[in-house]
């Protein structure tokens, strides 16, 4: 039983993780305070401002797959302790991590884009790109051409 609720707190941290920073994030924040909400109604909003706190780490992050693997193990022994206090937890733990999972092995999932903002000063130019390369040259004369490659989407 115990290896059974360590591998769906596992799963399940795995899905909240996964979703952090992406269009499931809502969804999934609130699903993960349901089930927190079952056990012990006082203990959602503390749980909600864990979850803010990891989503704006793996929002903010240079490094957002670091970040979601060293918040997995945090959030497997969160999910093993509510599972081993509710048992009830499983099915809509194993609910959620399976909807989580199925938009991602479907495309549904996407990354949320951060907001970017450029701005060139004295007479300066802004070449900027987000989730892509940028490849500027030089032709004759001084001329910029741009090639922009907004990788895969």
């Amino acid at each position: 039983m115990s290896d059974e609720l360590t591998l769906l707190a596992e799963a399940g941290a795995a899905a909240v993780v996964a979703a952090m920073a992406t269009d499931l994030w809502q969804a999934t924040r609130d699903g993960v305070l349901g089930l927190f909400r079952r056990d012990a109604p006082d203990s959602a909003a503390p749980v909600g401002a864990r979850l803010d706190e990891g989503a704006a780490l793996v929002r903010t992050s240079a490094a957002p797959d670091d970040v979601r693997r060293a918040l997995a193990g945090t959030w497997a022994r969160e999910l093993h302790e509510l599972l081993r206090r509710d048992p009830a937890c499983r099915v809509p733990l194993a609910r959620l991590t399976a909807e989580v999972d199925g938009a991602f092995a479907s495309g549904r999932a996407a990354a949320v884009v951060l907001e970017q903002n450029n701005t060139a000063r004295d007479s300066g130019t802004v070449f900027a790109v987000q989730h892509g390369d940028i490849h500027t040259t030089r032709g004759a004369g001084g001329a910029t051409r741009q090639d922009l490659d907004d990788g895969p989407q």
